[in-house]
Parts: structure tokens; C-alpha cells; sequence
């Protein structure tokens, strides 16, 4: 991933100045979400699938039912494009046209490569807990042997990665300034509420210290 000579379809090409090709931005976005939105064509019929993902290393790791369309299509090769977006405010300008968002998002494009091995998904496995929960992979129970034939794990190379970046207040024609109508932003953040015990929990069971301090930010 080379910030001064981005693939031609990673290039942000509206708005330009927005885009963004370094590793440290686009990792970071990306270590901060929790579902991505994955794009592929079948047959010239666009679908859109929202998943849970994990970054290790330089690659993205998804997974889900190794019977279903998106698994068999990806593990087979098919072009996929995958994007991760945070809304971080609204931007309330004073003319109608200059209404925006302050966002950060990565686009990824490239083929998944599958992971077969069992030692390998499991690892992936771990990736994707300490991602979405940190600490919850030790308590939970470990996929066992049939569970692991029924997931199908990929990994997708962030090679062809860009992101793209609106920061700021609004940006008003210079004669609209003047005009007595509010304007600013409204900013956005994440966060977690109080956990909600399962009604089938056993008596005695306190909830875990990283569930009880648990917030989004941790993930930065």
C-alpha cells in the first residue's frame, strides 16, 4: 500500500483532498469498526451483506456459513469490494446545498483468499473476538471440530485500500455568512450501554470486568 501511488479504482477521485493511503490511517479506521459492508456482483445483480470482520495484519478476516451464496462466491475468487464507515457528526451549514458529515471510511477491493486449516481458523477465530470484545475468547467455549467444517473463514488483502475523510465545520458560501440562521455540528460517538444479563444465566455468575467496563473507544 503505497500512499503516493494508489491503485486507479482506490482513488478518491471526488473531492480528492478527502483521501487518505497510509497504512496508519486506514488501519486505524478500520481497528475501530465492527461490521463492514461487502459488495459483489452476481450475474450483474449488485448485493450488499453487512458482516462482522477483523483486521490481522495487513489483511481483513470475514467469515460466516461455508453453505451460503457470499461464502461460496468469495472463496471461489469473485471481485469483492468491502467498506467500513464511522459517522462522527452532523454538519448543519447555513444554505441547503453545504449540509454534510464528518465521517472516516476505507473502501477495500481484491479477491478473499480462503483459510482452510484448522490451526489457522482458529486463530482467526481469536482475531475476531479480541477485535469486536477483547477478553472474551478465554471465557467462551471453543468452536469444536463440526463447527469448524460449517464456517467458512477468508482473508482479503488490504493492498487495494484508500480511505476517505470529512473533518470540520461547515464550508458556507462566503455571502451566506452573514445570514442569522444557526450553524455547526452535531457530533456522533458509539457507546456501549450496561449489559443485560441472558434469563438463563447461571445463579452465581458475575458478569466479566471486560463486559462491565466495556466501550467503543477501547477498540482504538
Amino acid at each position: 500500500m503505497n500512499p503516493k501511488l494508489p491503485a486507479d479504482r482506490t482513488r478518491v477521485k471526488r473531492l480528492p483532498e478527502r483521501g487518505a493511503y497510509d497504512k496508519q490511517t486506514i488501519y486505524s479506521i478500520l481497528d475501530e469498526g465492527l461490521v463492514c459492508h461487502v459488495g459483489i456482483a452476481v450475474e450483474g445483480q449488485p448485493f450488499v451483506i453487512p458482516m462482522t470482520y477483523a483486521r490481522s495484519g495487513d489483511k481483513l478476516i470475514m467469515h460466516g456459513s461455508g453453505g451460503s451464496r457470499l461464502m461460496k462466491l468469495l472463496k471461489n475468487g469473485a471481485e469483492v469490494c468491502v467498506e467500513v464507515t464511522h459517522l462522527d457528526a452532523l454538519v448543519l451549514a447555513r444554505s441547503a446545498f453545504h449540509h454534510s458529515m464528518n465521517y472516516r471510511s476505507v473502501v477495500v477491493f481484491g479477491r478473499a483468499s480462503v483459510i482452510s486449516d484448522d490451526d489457522a481458523k482458529m486463530a482467526a477465530f481469536e482475531d475476531f473476538f479480541e477485535h469486536v470484545l477483547p477478553g472474551r475468547w478465554f471465557d467462551a467455549r471453543k468452536p469444536n471440530a463440526k463447527e469448524l467444517a460449517q464456517t467458512a473463514v477468508i482473508e482479503l488483502s488490504l493492498e487495494e485500500a484508500s480511505a476517505k475523510i470529512r473533518t470540520g465545520p461547515p464550508a458556507d458560501d462566503e455571502e451566506d455568512y452573514i445570514l442569522p440562521i444557526w450553524a455547526g455540528m452535531l457530533p456522533f460517538e458509539i457507546t456501549a450501554k450496561p449489559a443485560v444479563d441472558d434469563p438463563k444465566l447461571g445463579s452465581g455468575i458475575a458478569r466479566p470486568d471486560y463486559v462491565r467496563r466495556y466501550t467503543a473507544k477501547r477498540r482504538k
